[in-house]
């Protein structure tokens, strides 16, 4: 790879903050089966919030909590939490790579989303693209498969609030990406912590719990940072296909820990949302290419 390549900037950064986010996805599923969903919610927005302040206050200055759009970074922070509450309550009975692999029909539903909410003509291309994810979801989620299950309807609603959550950053063309990682934290850990005086809180905590508890928020905190500073140097049609390696992360995971591992029909599925997702990304680079 040529030295100035903005591949050679960003791919560590991509890669590094799927294995983050798999990590994060294997902690929080370990974590679910003990305690609270809440908790356990709780405690990744309140460590990431304690992670990404000083980073956003150093890369932003002191103005980094100033917005130009603070209804839009309140609505597109309560999307995610949304998306996190249901992708976690899943993972407390589902696997974990097919659980990943649903989550990544987000940007499909940002295709169907488009136009009711940025106004946006859906081209054939998206059409085709998310009908091909979509029927990836009907071989995965087939009588008798480990996904056959009510929480899948938990992991669809993710992948829609997080479709949300995607294309209202769109609608912040004015603030800096590190204003955007700061208000990302302190929603959730705000709106969680008001519930916290009526959680249910276990009597005592392992220290194994409690140090991955921690874990939580500093993979949360660093997984995003990283994402961002990855798209800050590449344009986002090169290093997108990149973020579906986590499929590999999370699949060894759901192996090595929890002994599960897709089953050949189950592969497939996978592959179809993954080789949608990545058709589409190279179909919108070639498309921008020729403009």
């Amino acid at each position: 790879m040529h030295a100035d390549h903005p591949l050679r900037a960003a791919l560590p950064l991509i890669v590094g903050a799927g294995m983050c986010f798999s990590t994060l996805d294997a902690t929080a599923k370990y974590l679910v089966q003990e305690h609270t969903l809440f908790i356990v919610v709780w405690a990744r927005y309140a460590g990431q919030m304690i992670v990404v302040t000083p980073i956003s206050w150093h890369r932003g200055g002191g103005e980094f909590w100033r917005t130009r759009h603070l209804p839009m970074q309140l609505a597109r922070s309560l999307c995610l939490v949304v998306a996190t509450l249901c992708f976690f309550g899943a993972l407390r009975f589902l696997p974990l790579a097919e659980g990943s692999a649903i989550s990544f029909l987000a940007p499909m539903f940002a295709i169907v989303l488009s136009r009711p909410v940025l106004g946006e003509r859906p081209t054939r291309a998206r059409w085709i693209a998310a009908i091909v994810g979509f029927a990836g979801i009907l071989i995965l989620v087939r009588p008798g498969s480990a996904v056959f299950h009510p929480a899948t309807g938990l992991l669809v609603m993710a992948a829609i609030s997080n479709a949300l959550y995607q294309l209202l950053t769109r609608r912040l063309p004015n603030d800096s990406p590190h204003t955007t990682l700061f208000y990302s934290a302190l929603v959730g850990t705000a709106v969680l912590s008001v519930g916290i005086p009526f959680a249910e809180l276990p009597a005592s905590f392992e220290w194994r719990d409690a140090l991955f508890l921690v874990l939580l928020g500093f993979l949360a905190g660093i997984g995003h940072w990283m994402l961002i500073a990855a798209f800050l140097r590449a344009p986002a049609s090169l290093i997108a296909p990149f973020t579906y390696l986590q499929m590999i992360w999370a699949t060894l995971y759901g192996f090595l820990v929890f002994g599960q591992l897709p089953d050949g029909v189950s592969a497939l599925g996978m592959a179809v949302i993954v080789a949608s997702g990545v058709g589409l990304i190279v179909h919108e680079r070639r498309r921008t290419l020729v403009r």
